[in-house]
């Protein structure tokens, strides 16, 4: 049975997305980018989206009943390589071993034409 997982506030539902679905013991996150609770893009340049990017990544997992350490598989979309050692920063600052397996893509641009990182992911729902 699937199951939406919502938080609040719910920048995603004007759009008909999910913040996230969970099937089974597998929570899959739509793409968080450095949006604030208001859904604008923060300011402060990648290092200060990609935190935010990252804060969003993980309600959206807690809300779903898992947690960045649960997190299988991350793909962060970037919309310029050039900021990978700050990718590999946010993942050492928000990931622990074992990491993710992960993708990361340069695309031409994001849902927003200021957001310069985007981030969506697979994980695991532990049972209690």
């Amino acid at each position: 049975m699937l199951e939406r997982v919502v938080t609040e506030p719910d920048n995603y539902a004007p759009f008909l997305l999910s913040q996230g679905i969970r099937y089974g013991n597998l929570l899959f996150i739509s793409g968080q980018a450095g949006a604030a609770d208001d859904g604008r893009i923060v300011e402060g340049g990648f290092r200060a989206q990609g935190e935010q990017a990252f804060a969003n990544l993980r309600r959206a997992l807690e809300a779903g009943g898992s947690s960045l350490k649960d997190v299988v598989k991350v793909t962060i979309f970037v919309t310029d390589i050039s900021h990978f050692k700050d990718v590999v920063e946010l993942r050492r600052q928000f990931f622990s071993e074992p990491y993710p397996a992960d993708t990361i893509a340069e695309v031409k641009a994001l849902y927003d034409p200021a957001a310069m990182i985007e981030i969506e992911a697979i994980a695991a729902v532990r049972t209690p």
